[in-house]
């Protein structure tokens, strides 16, 4: 071992004390430099030097924690790699069925549109048979809409809102043409025969039913105005008597603050506002006849006395 030199000596104090006051609150500690020994410190060898030093347990307990397979990580991937595979094939299944539903929407455009000639006084059987030529095409897309949900057994509701709107279309549109054939309101299990579903597989959910239903019971002001303007006075109390009857039905179901309370009061308002004593008289009070015509309306007063 060779001495130290005093250079090295004053060198390795002045780095002590710069140490000392990076970690100490009081750049001199207690124990001052000066008590350090001169003659017992000496440095190593070269030969020493040229071979470094190494804490083995240390060493080995950090590469093995690296090394090593963590349980808890590969847990977690292996549950997100999961929920990847289930999101992509619910994501595929939900747009297969929104392609359906599409197609289900194209075609009730069609029954509407050729519905919209009763409105013209025109031959309620011509219209209601070209309407009905396209229930076999909803059958069908209703079908593949069946066969597409069967895929994923136990989880109907789950993607029920990518076709609920489109079914309440089409409940409301088979109520109308039912309605203006019979007189009387189609029934749930009608439909679902109308439309090929099946309650234990495939069925036609109350709620859309229903809600169907108040559409169709909203179009039925519109049709009566347009009637009796053509000269039907008979039409304001055949409807009348339909729709206070289906409101009294509606009456026996608790009905909560949701989407179905909404529209029942909705047109609860538009058939009250229509059908009240004042607006009878007042919209479907019969034309006085003009002397100048040849054809004659019935008079005011059949229609006012008889409601």
């Amino acid at each position: 071992m060779k001495r130290i030199p005093n250079i090295m000596l004053s060198a390795f104090r002045n780095t002590w004390t710069t140490l000392c006051s990076n970690h100490f609150l009081n750049p001199k500690p207690y124990f001052p430099l000066f008590l350090i020994s001169t003659q017992n410190i000496s440095l190593p060898n070269s030969t020493s030097l040229s071979k470094p030093r190494y804490c083995h347990s240390t060493f080995f307990s950090m590469t093995s924690g690296a090394d090593s397979p963590n349980p808890s990580s590969e847990k977690l991937e292996k549950q997100f790699e999961d929920f990847r595979v289930r999101l992509e094939e619910s994501g595929n299944l939900k747009e297969r069925i929104r392609a359906v539903a599409t197609e289900i929407d194209s075609v009730t455009r069609l029954i509407y549109a050729s519905l919209l000639l009763v409105h013209q006084s025109r031959p309620v059987a011509e219209v209601i048979e070209k309407a009905k030529s396209q229930i076999g095409v909803l059958k069908e897309l209703y079908s593949r809409l069946s066969e597409i949900v069967s895929e994923c057994p136990g989880q109907y509701y789950r993607y029920h809102g990518d076709w609920k709107s489109e079914t309440q279309t089409v409940v409301s549109l088979l109520a109308f043409m039912h309605w203006l054939e019979t007189g009387t309101l189609v029934l749930h299990s009608e439909v679902e025969e109308k439309l090929g579903l099946t309650p234990t597989e495939f069925g036609l959910d109350v709620d859309d039913y229903l809600i169907g239903i108040c559409f169709m019971s909203n179009e039925l002001p519109r049709y009566v105005v347009n009637q009796v303007t053509a000269g039907d006075y008979d039409c304001p109390r055949k409807v009348l008597k339909f729709l206070t009857d289906l409101h009294a039905a509606f009456r026996m179901l608790n009905l909560r603050n949701d989407f179905l309370r909404k529209k029942f009061d909705d047109a609860s308002r538009g058939c009250l506002f229509i059908f009240d004593n004042r607006g009878v008289r007042a919209s479907f009070r019969a034309p006085r006849p003009n002397p100048r015509d040849t054809w004659h309306l019935a008079p005011a007063t059949d229609i006012r006395n008889e409601i």
